[in-house]
């Protein structure tokens, strides 16, 4: 008897599913697109979007930028530019005004840094001990912030009025002297830096309070174990831990309150009484659209243009070590 022959195994197929590779074509004119130009396909939408705000940004800011460089040494009449080189500059440095804004704009700053830069970190260090009515007073800080620019600046002015005006009402509930807030020299300068420190004041305190936040606690506990106080805990815990964040914000408000204008043009007109609330701004308003020197008005916001320049670099510098 013979023995069963082996089963004979089928003969292996092809497989007939085999990794396909993308074949790409080629372009039309036979060489294959590029790597920049399959990303500028890709990246269409957003690209056509990022040139539509490069174009405004040109058009709004670039723009009058260039022209106001220009402008400031040209002079212009009955609708001819002539050059004229340092003429415009050197008037507006012998001119009394440009000296007496300056000195304003300088006397504004450093109000406005001394009430609107404590006053709100103080208000941040308030909110940040509260627990149950935070976000309401939150909310009711930035408020102002809300409120359109000049109706906040009207209700100042009623509430300096000094006839019928709150502020007067409650000198008079106190048997103190009444004062003529926006008609006197010693008050009008103050007065425009109350009213421009309660407008502005919600940003900063929410950013303060942000960087309250973010202290850890174990610092504050650590400090109590050491018998530390209150305003010890604040100058030895709270100042070097949020250093950063007060350095920006005292170099923004700088920059923010050397180009103060409203305030100042609704409160008291702009020059105020015997010029005490003339900026550099109202100055360079004053220049463009009552004396019809556009040379003069771009001169003189070309030196402003420098010096806010200068504060703007050590901005960039402080914010480029914070990503750091």
């Amino acid at each position: 008897m013979s023995a069963p022959s082996a089963p004979t195994l089928p003969a292996s197929t092809p497989a007939k599913s085999r990794s396909r590779r993308t074949v790409r074509r080629p372009a039309p004119d036979g060489r294959r697109p590029g790597r920049a130009g399959r990303a500028l396909r890709r990246n269409l939408t957003a690209h056509a979007f990022l040139i539509g705000a490069v174009l405004c940004f040109a058009f709004f800011s670039w723009y009058p930028m260039v022209r106001e460089f220009l402008l400031a040494f040209q002079k212009t009449e009955s609708g001819q530019t002539t050059w004229v080189g340092w003429s415009n500059l050197n008037y507006v440095f012998h001119d009394p005004a440009f000296w007496q804004a300056w000195r304003n704009t300088l006397l504004f700053t450093g109000l406005a840094l001394l009430l609107g830069f404590a006053v709100p970190f103080f208000v941040a260090l308030l909110l940040n001990e509260m627990r149950h009515t935070r976000g309401y007073l939150r909310l009711l800080v930035y408020l102002p912030v809300m409120l359109p620019p000049v109706a906040s600046v009207l209700i100042f002015k009623n509430l300096y009025n000094p006839e019928y005006g709150l502020f007067n009402r409650i000198l008079e509930t106190l048997h103190l002297p009444t004062q003529q807030w926006l008609q006197s020299t010693d008050t009008a300068m103050l007065s425009v830096v109350i009213a421009s420190t309660w407008m502005n004041m919600g940003g900063a305190t929410l950013i303060y309070l942000a960087a309250l936040q973010g202290i850890p606690g174990e610092l504050y506990e650590a400090a109590e174990l050491d018998g530390a106080g209150l305003l010890r805990k604040i100058w030895h815990v709270t100042v070097p831990q949020t250093r950063l964040i007060l350095s920006l914000m005292l170099l923004m408000q700088i920059i923010a309150t050397m180009q103060v204008f409203t305030e100042p043009f609704l409160l008291t007109g702009g020059s105020g009484p015997e010029g005490s609330t003339t900026t550099v701004v109202y100055l360079i308003y004053q220049y463009a659209f009552s004396f019809n020197n556009y040379g003069g008005a771009a001169a003189l916001g070309l030196v402003l243009l420098v010096l806010l320049a200068v504060f703007s670099a050590g901005y960039v510098r402080l914010s480029r070590a914070a990503d750091e």
